[in-house]
């Protein structure tokens, strides 16, 4: 896995992709941010790489009016942005002028957001598939705030489209290390055969930012991190690691896989909530040497919030592969680094035959997935130190994907969009899969409403977190890993 190791075939190539069939994405709320940091520079990427088609178009809707002139500048610069900030390696290119011109010419923008957009759609008769044309509606999180709006949700847009023509978008598996997951499994037979509780000793799941809530307390203070993070992002990435093979690729295949792992998940009651579920929130710190205020201090959040930005949480799936595993999560915000990490601990060796050598301790075997910034891979184990006594090191190995494919600057949208358009479900949520994830924080929800003595813990801003979090593990001897 080391870097060094086969460098004449590390440059590979991806299979060269199929140009996606003609199509007008509509983009509703296009004015936001989102648009403008992470989803334009996707349809750039996918027009630079010649997958979309000559009779490609872009309908921009929002609620402020806007010369489509200036509109198309605003987008050109969070493209130019993208490319500067994310530029690593020779291989990346400049700003692709030609590229841009290609998805700007087809850029129209609409001047009003229609009040229920999905109903309207239907009321408009643009929904309907027929003369071998689609259509389909992508849903980017959070869908719905619990488990009764997500249903609700989930019937409103049901009662207007098909479950196939609805893809409700999670950006996270857009990332090629999430996608990676099954290859890595499925693919690799030294892999499968540990893949369960006989071998693994638990798991982690870290999704740290250094960002705070600034300026978007309009939102952040009605949805916390639990939301936020936990039902979607967190999620997937829980039930990659942990499904059963799924019989093939095809979405549906997949998707039934992973939904029975959300529904595998122990249910939480009062009791355990309190005890396995850690809620804070950011106080004063320090990010990258700089001050930060706390999260009472950001612009238009109450000085008395109780709105948490930081969860952890210890989850068991009750069923064969899994029992007795523990599963460790945590996201929060103004944490030490910006980081995502799926961790495999394996069960430690006996240690029995070190007993009357120097050795004391042994190295924990440790398989990390890194999501962001660098995607890769790591494998952690115990080697011996060279001398005459036996004494034990640990060594890692590492993989990285710029180091053996040949990467470009992507947000993780280029790829659901993409799929959006030749109808390729696999890597989008259905209603069931949705709805599962909220039941199993809807009593988290719940008690955190109604019990006002739960604790919310205070930590520094660019720590690793509350110490009731590091207490989740210490009491079973356990500690998470550095996010540094």
């Amino acid at each position: 896995m080391d870097s060094r190791v086969d460098r004449t075939n590390r440059r590979q190539t991806q299979t060269p992709a199929h140009q996606a069939p003609p199509c007008t994405l509509v983009i509703f709320g296009a004015g936001g941010d989102l648009t403008k940091r992470l989803l334009m520079p996707a349809i750039y990427n996918l027009a630079k790489a010649k997958l979309l088609s000559e009779k490609f178009a872009i309908i921009a809707v929002d609620r402020t009016p806007k010369p489509v002139d200036a509109f198309r500048d605003y987008l050109a610069e969070g493209i130019r942005s993208f490319v500067s900030d994310t530029a690593s390696a020779p291989a990346t290119e400049p700003f692709d002028k030609q590229a841009w011109e290609f998805v700007a010419s087809r850029l129209a923008v609409a001047s009003q957001l229609f009040g229920t957009i999905v109903e309207q759609l239907g009321a408009a008769g643009l929904v309907q598939e027929k003369d071998g044309r689609f259509r389909r509606v992508i849903i980017e999180k959070p869908f719905g705030t619990d488990l009764a709006s997500a249903r609700a949700l989930n019937a409103q847009i049901l009662r207007v489209l098909s479950e196939p023509q609805i893809y409700r978008m999670d950006h996270f598996l857009g990332k090629e290390t999430v996608q990676n997951i099954m290859v890595l499994r499925f693919a690799n037979g030294i892999f499968e055969p540990m893949w369960n509780r006989d071998h693994i000793d638990h798991v982690q799941i870290s999704v740290a930012e250094t960002v705070g809530v600034e300026r978007r307390a309009r939102f952040y203070e009605a949805t916390g991190a639990l939301r936020d993070m936990v039902p979607n992002h967190v999620f997937q990435l829980l039930s990659l690691i942990a499904m059963g093979p799924p019989n093939s690729f095809a979405a549906d295949a997949v998707r039934t896989e992973k939904h029975k792992v959300l529904e595998a998940v122990h249910p939480l009651d009062d009791a355990e909530v309190r005890r396995n579920v850690v809620r804070g929130q950011y106080g004063p710190g320090l990010i990258n040497k700089n001050p930060v205020p706390a999260c009472r201090e950001e612009p238009d959040v109450a000085r008395d919030s109780n709105t948490e930005t930081y969860v952890a949480m210890q989850l068991a799936i009750d069923n064969w592969r899994w029992a007795g595993v523990p599963f460790y999560l945590r996201t929060g915000k103004r944490m030490t680094r910006r980081t995502t990490e799926i961790a495999i601990q394996f069960k430690q060796a006996p240690f029995a035959m070190f007993r009357n050598t120097p050795v004391d301790i042994l190295t924990p075997n440790v398989l990390a997935l890194q999501i962001q910034p660098d995607e890769g891979a790591s494998l952690q184990f115990s080697a011996k130190v060279p001398g005459p006594e036996i004494s034990l090191g640990g060594v890692r190995m590492n993989f990285s994907y710029k180091d053996y494919f040949n990467t470009e600057p992507t947000t993780g949208y280029e790829t659901l969009v993409y799929d959006c358009m030749i109808g390729d479900a696999m890597l989008f949520n259905r209603a069931d899969g949705v709805e599962a994830g909220w039941e199993v924080v809807q009593p988290i929800l719940d008690l955190w409403q109604n019990d006002k003595t739960v604790p919310l813990e205070i930590y520094t801003a660019g720590s690793a977190g509350p110490e009731a979090a590091d207490n989740l593990l210490w009491r079973s001897g356990r500690q998470w890993r550095p996010l540094t």
